[in-house]
């Protein structure tokens, strides 16, 4: 069997420890983080340099066995799961787990695909700097994840997302060479971009091995503020407003009555920040990186307490402490899983033109609720940048087979009204298997031929993570 040659290759050449071949440490990696996808492998490798992981990808290369390159095995979409039939091997970086070097003067990481995220925070902190990009999987998440899905976060508002912070690569291609991109240049002309081509690619294309990424100075002080407000519309004046008067503010996230009432209702030790009701709320952070700069907290007092004489908002708090700060971000953060413990719901990850949100907010989630009676839809998370998760909840009372039963009519349903709104299905979290039918439908032929022809060119042999981001006909190859 092709499989078991390989196994058998890689375990003669680097022992043991590079290979995992007990069922019972493998099952976890064989299934997404949400439990909607499940598969089959033989066997996990492990390399733990780039040169074991390249002789890894030539080996099943001419084998003709499939690879699913993984990290740490956060994704939404399905997009890290080995297929159902055991066709694939996983290829697990996270044996590469190093940072290889800090250059604080140049601001600058360079660290392999495995090193989790909170590491990489804790890395570049020890040296005065820090990676500006969080999210709730920070504790998991993996830098080559993270770079293969182009993850984002709460703080694109001033910094962008991977895309924006990843200065050189460092991968295996389908045949076992090995792209070196590390150097940070400013310019480089040499025609294609490769590493932006290995942004995002879900590891069709690609084994991101390290990067090269990018560094800022670490916080020196913050202020975080609760802010309620009347609509998605008020909201989007006040970002405004803000954007225009200072460039330290990082973080601005909206968050509607609903979510909220979840949270507090689900969530041990959670509390209302404001008192009464309010039918939106915004959470805003603001950083200082020197002394030099105004203070956070007079900063947001100074310009919340305009936007309360003008109206825009109801009312507004700046925590008064670090802990009362962690706490406005744990309501944030505790959405979904408050959202969960509410019943089956169906997830969306969009975007829309900044300027289009507050619309489509209100007037998408009155559109599913006629379309679908019984249903709840609201949205939550990045109005900077004009992503939202976009949530449609059961009716009271459904089963737990509720999503599976609804997702193919209810899920094109919204696409569609964010396709008319000019959006994109996926704003951070990629296409994965869950939404690679969805990308082919409300894709336009130009995209997708131009998709499918840089795959067949990357993995003529559609040997890399098959079935994921865009379909192509496998070759017959031996098991």
């Amino acid at each position: 069997m092709a499989q078991q040659n390989v196994i058998d290759a890689v375990t003669a050449r680097f022992g043991p420890k590079a290979v995992l071949t007990d069922a019972q440490a493998i099952a976890p990696w064989l299934g997404d983080w949400r439990g909607r996808y499940h598969g089959a492998a033989a066997a996990i490798l492990q390399p733990d340099s780039t040169a074991a992981a390249a002789m890894m990808v030539a080996l099943a290369a001419q084998h003709g066995v499939t690879l699913v390159p993984q990290g740490g095995n956060t994704s939404m979409v399905g997009g890290a799961t080995p297929p159902a039939d055991g066709s694939a091997l996983i290829l697990s970086l996270r044996r590469m787990n190093r940072v290889r070097r800090i250059d604080a003067a140049a601001n600058l990481a360079e660290v392999e695909a495995g090193l989790i995220l909170a590491d990489l925070h804790a890395a570049a902190l020890a040296q005065g700097r820090r990676f500006p990009l969080t999210l709730g999987a920070k504790g998991s998440a993996t830098v080559g994840g993270l770079v293969s899905t182009n993850a984002g976060g709460t703080q694109v508002l001033r910094f962008g997302t991977m895309r924006g912070l990843v200065l050189g690569l460092e991968a295996v291609l389908p045949d076992g060479s090995v792209h070196e991109g590390l150097a940070a240049l400013k310019k480089d002309n040499r025609g294609y971009d490769l590493n932006q081509l290995l942004i995002g690619a879900e590891g069709t294309l690609g084994v991101v091995t390290a990067a090269s990424l990018k560094l800022v100075p670490a916080v020196y002080a913050r202020a975080v503020a609760w802010v309620g407000l009347a609509s998605p519309h008020a909201a989007l004046e006040l970002l405004r407003r803000l954007e225009a008067a200072t460039d330290m503010v990082e973080g601005f996230e909206i968050i509607p009555a609903r979510s909220l009432a979840a949270v507090l209702r689900h969530i041990p030790g959670t509390r209302a920040p404001l008192t009464g009701d309010r039918p939106w709320h915004v959470l805003i952070e603001a950083v200082a990186t020197s002394a030099d700069q105004e203070s956070p907290a007079i900063l947001l007092e100074r310009l919340l307490a305009t936007t309360l004489e003008l109206g825009l908002a109801a009312d507004a708090v700046i925590a008064a402490s670090e802990a009362q700060a962690e706490a406005f971000w744990k309501l944030r953060e505790s959405i979904s899983e408050a959202e969960r413990a509410c019943g089956p719901a169906l997830q969306h990850d969009i975007s829309v033109p900044v300027a289009g949100m507050p619309d489509f907010m209100i007037d998408g989630a009155k559109a599913v609720e006629a379309r679908f009676p019984g249903v709840s839809a609201g949205a939550f998370g990045h109005l900077g940048d004009g992503n939202v998760h976009f949530h449609v909840r059961a009716p009271e009372g459904s089963a737990a087979d509720w999503v599976k039963a609804n997702s193919d009519v209810i899920s094109p349903f919204v696409h569609d009204l964010v396709v008319a709104a000019g959006g994109s299905i996926s704003a951070e979290h990629g296409i994965g298997q869950m939404k690679r039918d969805e990308l082919a439908r409300l894709s336009s032929p130009a995209r997708m031929h131009a998709l499918t022809a840089i795959k067949r060119a990357f993995d003529p042999r559609n040997l890399f993570n098959p079935g994921k981001l865009v379909s192509l006909a496998p070759e017959r190859r031996g098991q």
